[in-house]
Order: structure tokens, then sequence, then C-alpha cells
């Protein structure tokens, strides 16, 4: 769902005044990996490279905010090759978008072989940074303005980032106190390792090199003593070298600053057929003080073979009730992330174009609809296609995608267009492709799902219906737009019928933004898919204009809907049905 941070050689752009730009707030580091970084296998410490991660984004961030900034919380981490003794890492570091007294940096990570001169991505990541109050009080960071297409595409992601992490606590929460998994074979087994032999425990003083100019701790060297104790408990339970994969998304507690004492705990709470989780904690203290929770993460290791290939891995059987409570959840977690990575590695030429939702997947696609949808709205390369009484039709062709947008002007505040709209059931009354539209499941405020009937292009065929999300996000501040993301999903409860064909709607969605109090500029998104595209093809080449007709019923349906908006009602879905 994101572009990443872009690539080595996106580092310089030449923009159409023909000036070579250059972020600003990009900062890069180059290290050639020692002995001295390195595992015994002669790999390079993913602690070490979370510490060099952590400062270039922190200088980053500091480079924007003119001021100290401390990290908040990294986004999920994959990382996709190990890298070296002799290899070089490069890491750019750049802030995507700033908020009040917040900013996401992205981060990118390669690594490059001098000797056969290859150069391969490690990794990408996303961390949130907090600028240090002055001494006049908050900081208020002034806003990125995004100059390439690259930038515009991941200041705009950055909003739904955001937003997803002010909500990923609670919702995994959520997701875990609901799970019924199973405690499954490996608590009976009487081959299964006792996950007490995996516990692990350290302490560490916090001394002036693992600290800011500011006396607190960096969130790297935190982080690189978590991961530490994490590889001796992954260790012990397969008396091999294991190898770190991915760290699921964290946030900083609270701060550390010189002289507490940083206690690290670890125990592995789930081994699964060649992957295992292991949970992290870390605890500070100063003196006779309570413990303060710092931070706690879940690390995924794999153990690899001479071939690079992961190895079957030992069961684990739990200790009683919070190992089993660990266990159980170290399994929901395990499923959202596979969710995660279905949801946001699939090829969007994959057929079926749609993705099964269920409750632990709902957060990652919605934040794939939103984000395909913004991606889609970054794009410059449009190409008219046909005009009539200022309602224009665009078409994009890339890699074999054909995209298409409609775009018009409508003197309509933009907020009440947008309630208008967000509502598909009230699409039926302007757009003649709606024959039926009802309510399927009303995930939350801001997540519907639908099922769209619409009637057959051909005399005596089929019709074609759709189970569609359609996720709402109003702008999160005065230069974002209101959107309205739409793409296809599959529910067990509404599986195809013999009357219909069932379409999909791979992404498309309203992007209507505020051009006055009064006057609103709305533009319709479609990704064309094999379900959509009969319904459009003669207009794109020119043998009809009936796109011309939709969009004036439905100005005139907004227009008539004016006087009769209020804040649209998402509540019991019993009401709404």
């Amino acid at each position: 769902t994101s572009l990443g941070v872009g690539s080595l050689k996106d580092a310089l752009f030449i923009l159409e005044s023909g000036e070579v730009y250059r972020n600003p707030t990009e900062v890069k580091m180059s290290q050639i990996v020692l002995p001295c970084h390195a595992n015994h296998c002669g790999e390079l410490s993913v602690g070490q490279l979370l510490k060099w991660m952590d400062s270039t984004a922190c200088l980053s961030a500091e480079r924007h905010a003119g001021c100290s900034c401390i990290t908040a919380s990294v986004d999920d981490i994959h990382f996709e090759h190990t890298i070296g003794v002799g290899q070089v890492v490069s890491i750019i570091a750049k802030v995507n978008r700033a908020f009040t007294s917040s900013m996401e940096v992205g981060i990118l990570v390669t690594c490059e072989d001098l000797y056969i001169g290859k150069e391969w991505k490690v990794c990408h990541a996303f961390a949130s940074f907090v600028a240090r109050r002055t001494e006049t009080g908050k900081v208020q960071l002034k806003q990125v303005i995004p100059h390439t297409q690259l930038e515009q595409v991941e200041y705009s992601l950055a909003a739904e980032r955001r937003r997803m992490r002010l909500i990923h606590v609670e919702t995994i929460t959520d997701l875990l106190s609901n799970c019924a998994a199973q405690l499954g074979n490996a608590a009976r087994s009487t081959d299964a390792i006792p996950a007490e032999k995996t516990r692990v425990e350290s302490v560490e003083l916090v001394l002036p090199p693992h600290a800011n100019h500011q006396v607190s701790t960096f969130g790297g060297q935190i982080m690189a003593w978590m991961e530490n104790v994490a590889t001796i408990a992954a260790s012990r339970l397969c008396n091999a070298h294991p190898t770190l994969r991915s760290i699921d998304m964290f946030h900083f507690r609270g701060p550390s600053h010189i002289g507490d004492r940083l206690v690290l705990k670890a125990i592995v709470n789930n081994s699964f057929k060649t992957s295992m989780e292991v949970g992290v904690c870390a605890e500070a203290y100063k003196g006779g003080e309570p413990l303060r929770h710092i931070n706690s993460a879940f690390m995924t290791f794999e153990v690899l073979d001479g071939d690079r290939k992961p190895c079957m891995l030992p069961r684990i059987r739990p200790e009683p009730v919070d190992g089993k409570r660990r266990y159980q959840e170290a399994l929901a977690r395990k499923k959202i992330r596979l969710d995660r990575k279905y949801i946001i590695t699939s090829k969007q030429t994959q057929v079926p174009l749609s993705v099964p939702w269920d409750q632990s997947n709902q957060m990652y696609l919605s934040l794939n609809n939103v984000s395909a949808l913004k991606i889609m709205v970054a794009k410059t390369n449009w190409v008219l296609t046909s005009e009539k009484n200022k309602v224009s039709l665009y078409t994009l062709e890339e890699n074999q995608v054909l995209c298409f947008k409609v775009e018009m002007k409508v003197n309509i505040p933009a907020d009440q267009t947008f309630h208008l709209l967000s509502d598909l059931r009230k699409r039926m009354e302007w757009d003649r492709h709606y024959e039926k539209c009802e309510v399927v499941l009303q995930a939350d405020e801001e997540d519907t799902i639908y099922r769209v009937a619409s009637p057959s292009i051909t005399k005596g065929g089929k019709g074609q219906d759709f189970i569609m999300l359609a996720s709402r996000r109003q702008p999160c501040d005065a230069r974002d737009p209101y959107l309205i993301a739409v793409r296809s999903v599959t529910l067990p409860t509404h599986p195809p019928t013999d009357d219909y064909t069932r379409g999909e709607v791979l992404c498309a969605g309203f992007c209507i933004w505020e051009e006055s109090s009064s006057v609103t500029k709305i533009t319709y998104y479609n990704q064309a898919s094999p379900g959509v595209l009969p319904y459009i093809s003669r207009d794109i080449v020119g043998l009809s204009s009936s796109y011309y007709c939709i969009f004036s019923a439905c100005s005139d349906f907004l227009k008539g809907g004016e006087c009769r908006v209020s804040v649209p009602y998402f509540g019991n879905i019993d009401d709404l049905m």
C-alpha cells in the first residue's frame, strides 16, 4: 500500500523548473559492517542496525523540527535479507509529514556488496518522533511541503498510518481478548520444550554514550538491548543461531535517562512450524523507585539451514496461566501478521481481486483501501478523454492497468457533499448502475460493507453484484481532502448466487476537495477491473457520454440533498436495515 521512501537513485530530483531538488529533511548514513558489528555467524547484528536506523531517523526529525526529538513509536518492520561483514549498509531517512508536535519519518535500508557491485533492499520502516518542549513551551512544527509525486503519496499516506497507530493498541487488545484460539497439542506434548527454559533477564546501566544531548536514552539503544535478550531466548528453544525476521509495531510508553537501570525480560511465547514469537519487555528504575514500563515488543525469528531455508522448530509447552495466555495471544498475532502480509503485499493484478474480510484484518483492509485510493489520487499523468459542460473524463494507463476519473465542481460545501456521498445506498438515486444497494455489515463508524447489484449491459444477460467495503475519511488538516474509498471483499455469509455474476472492484472512490466555503471539487476514481470496464468502455473510446448524464444526476442529487443533509447515523446495524 506504500511506495516506501524511494531508492538511493531518488535522492536527487529534477523539478519542472529545471532545478535540482533534494528533500531538505533527508539524512543519509553509510556504514561498512565490521566484525565488531556482527554476530558469530558473520552477520550484522539487527540490534546494531536498529541503532543506526534510529539515529538516522532522529537526525532527520531534528533537522525538520529545529530542536531535539525523541522516538515515540516504530511501525512493523520486516527484514528481507541479512547483511554480512564487509558489506555496506546505506540508510536514508526523511520526514514524510509533520503534525502538531509529532512527525513521521520514513526509513529505507539497503545493502551493497562492493566486490560484485550489487545493491538490494533490506527493509523499510516508518517511525514517529515527538519534538521536545522548548523553554518557551510546546513545539508547533512547520508543515512539510511535498514537491515530487512520491513525496505527495507519502505525505498523504502518513495521515492514514498515523490513524492506524492511534487505534493500534486498542484494536489489537480487542482482537486478542476475543480470540478463541485453542491451546493445541504443544501444551500436552511430552517432547515440547518448556517455555520457562527460554526465559531471559538482563540489566543494563544507561551511561552517557547511550543517551542523546538531552540525557534521554536513544530509542535505538533500547531496541538493540531488547533484540539481544530476544535472540538469547530464541536460541534456547532451537539450540541454534536464530535470524530475526520481523518486529511488530511498538510504542515507547515513557522515557529513560542516564543513570537508569534497564531491566530486559524475554521469553518464547509460541513456536510454529518454522518460526517463533518472542515477547520482550523493558522496564526502568533508579535507586529505590518502582519499575517503570518503557516498552514491549514481539519479535519473530527463524532458523535458516545452509541453503537459507527455514528449519523445523521444536514445539513449546507454555507455563500455566500467563504462559497459556501468551501462547494463545501469539496464535492470534500470527493470524494478524499473515492477514497483514497477504493484504499489503498482494499484487494488484492477482485474481481474485477481493480479500476475505474478518475482524482480525479489518484494520489492514481499511488501510489498504484508503491507501490505494490515495496513491491513485497522487498520479499526475492523466489524459483528458472528453469533457461536456464542465464534467471531465480522464484516463491513465500504466503497467497494462487502465484507470479513469471523472471530475466536476458543485456549489455545495465539502462536508455536506461528503455526508451525502458517504452512504452508498443513496447512490441509487443518481447512478443507474446501482440497481440495488444494501448494508451487509457496519464494521465501525468509518467502515461499512455493502452489497451492490448492477443491471446487465446486454439484453437478457445476467446482472452483476459486488460485495464492497467503503472506508470514509475526513481531512486530517486543511491540506487533505475528504475520501470515500471502495474495494471488493468477500464474506462467507454472502457467497455468489445464480442470479448474478459476482463482480469485483479493485480500487475506486471519491476525493472531495474544499475550494471555498461553498465550492467543492468532486473527483471519482476507478481502477478498471473486468467487472467494471463494460460499464465505462464506450465512454472511454468516445462512443458515449453516459458518464456526463450520471454525474449531472449526481450534481442534481447533491443540490436537492443540501437542504436535508445532517451528520450521518452510523449506529446499530439493525437500525440501518
